[in-house]
């Protein structure tokens, strides 16, 4: 018997869970009207919509770091912080809801850090005439930095 209680306490576990249950009934044959396979692919989907969800708050979040540890530009800082504060609370309330995606959290990084590298120092060469090569290999900021509300990296143009 699955626990019901996993719905509201682990959205995403219970999404996973659910398709795997339909994928194992679709494969013993039951005999049932639904269309099993994808109803569990459907299931399964919205779970992945959670994880998606969480990495894209992640992106940005890295994003707007480095573009305020690295962009000469002074105008956009507030704005930057703005969307930080609101995509940090985001990813907040998406882990505080599954601890499954918590546990993901270090897998998500290196792709996150990827997209938010290219999106950064492309917006940075375009507005600023920055060269992106300049930008780290490796992601500057840990996941507690990331999800930290107090955490802002200094400006390496001296801009508060």
């Amino acid at each position: 018997m699955p626990d019901a209680r996993l719905y509201d306490t682990d959205f995403y576990a219970w999404t996973q869970e659910q398709a795997a249950a339909l994928r194992r009934m679709a494969e013993a044959r039951v005999n049932t009207e639904l269309d099993l396979e994808n109803l569990a692919e459907a299931i399964e989907d919205m779970g992945g919509s959670d994880l998606r969800a969480l990495e894209s708050d992640l992106v940005r979040v890295i994003e707007h770091l480095l573009k305020l540890e690295y962009s000469p530009a002074a105008d956009p800082r507030r704005k930057w912080m703005l969307s930080t504060v609101e995509h940090r609370g985001r990813a907040q309330r998406e882990i505080r809801r599954s601890g499954t995606l918590r546990r993901m959290l270090p897998e998500l990084l290196p792709d996150a850090w990827k997209s938010a590298r290219k999106v950064a120092g492309k917006a940075m060469e375009l507005f600023d005439g920055f060269d992106p090569s300049i930008l780290p290999a490796e992601c500057p900021y840990t996941l507690e930095q990331i999800l930290d509300d107090d955490h802002w990296p200094a400006s390496r143009h001296g801009l508060g």
